[in-house]
């Protein structure tokens, strides 16, 4: 009863706070906020447009065993975001699996892939490592070696950086893209991530520095557009202008679904 006796005590604009507070003007403050590509279902969705570019199919989780040289200077190809013998990831990919399950057939050839890294050679690995890969790829500890990869390198930086900018989903989906297919710094032949950003910064603000969200990502995306222009081994631009351009246009700044776009010609949608 004393409680009661107090609350009625209260003066009168502390009564109506107190009375606001319990009623409808809080169901604002209680709404979950947006986690971006930490939310299971979006970065489910980053998965799947990634894997349209990647693997022309949104079937992201089949592609553990895929491996092929594509012809860009890279070696290799494999993997659910194209790990390359040429830049090393694919190197660390296998020396996560040897850790985890100790005496693989894929870690004898740990020697090959560190020789051949920085080319596109074969050299001690051809069919015997493209069948083992693809072997590999039935068991979970290698299955899990990649997702580790892919979130180590790619994902985790990709996202954390987009968050420090103020981007929501699909700006977090659009630097995680970038990072996949260009890394994070500039290589020989390639211009990277970094270098993208500090071009759309110059451009445009970013929202974390008070700036609007559509207008940063187009920045971006022209920088991406004009990065991939510099590189001899892309040409194609469509995972940009026929696919995350329209998602900024459509203002599916959350990765609000319905998603269609396409890329390299080929139709896509989710939702």
């Amino acid at each position: 009863m004393k409680y009661f006796v107090r609350a009625l005590r209260l003066p009168l604009a502390a009564t109506l706070l107190t009375a606001a507070a319990l009623t409808g003007c809080s169901a604002s403050s209680s709404k979950a906020p947006d986690e971006g590509l930490n939310d299971p279902a979006k970065k489910r969705i980053a998965m799947r447009l990634v894997s349209s570019a990647e693997n022309s199919s949104l079937d992201w989780e089949a592609q553990y065993p895929y491996i092929e040289d594509i012809g860009d200077g890279r070696g290799y190809t494999a993997g659910i975001i194209g790990f390359c013998s040429g830049t090393g990831d694919m190197r660390e990919v296998v020396e996560r699996y040897a850790k985890a399950r100790p005496g693989n057939p894929l870690e004898g050839f740990l020697p090959a892939l560190r020789a051949v890294e920085g080319s596109d050679a074969h050299t001690g690995l051809g069919r015997p490592f493209t069948r083992a890969w693809a072997k590999a790829a039935d068991d979970p500890a290698f299955r899990a070696a990649q997702d580790a990869e892919r979130d180590a390198l790619y994902f985790g930086p990709a996202v954390r950086q987009a968050e420090r900018d103020g981007l929501g989903a699909l700006g977090q989906f659009i630097y995680y893209d970038a990072y996949v297919m260009h890394g994070e710094g500039d290589t020989e032949g390639t211009v990277g991530f970094r270098t993208m950003r500090r071009e759309a910064m110059a451009a445009a603000r970013t929202p974390a520095r008070g700036g609007d969200e559509q207008a940063y990502l187009n920045a971006f995306l022209d920088a991406r557009v004009a990065a991939i222009g510099r590189e001899p081994s892309h040409t194609d631009t469509s995972r940009v202008e026929t696919a995350q351009r329209v998602f900024v246009r459509e203002e599916k700044l959350g990765l609000e679904t319905p998603l269609r776009w396409k890329v390299y010609g080929d139709v896509y949608r989710i939702g």
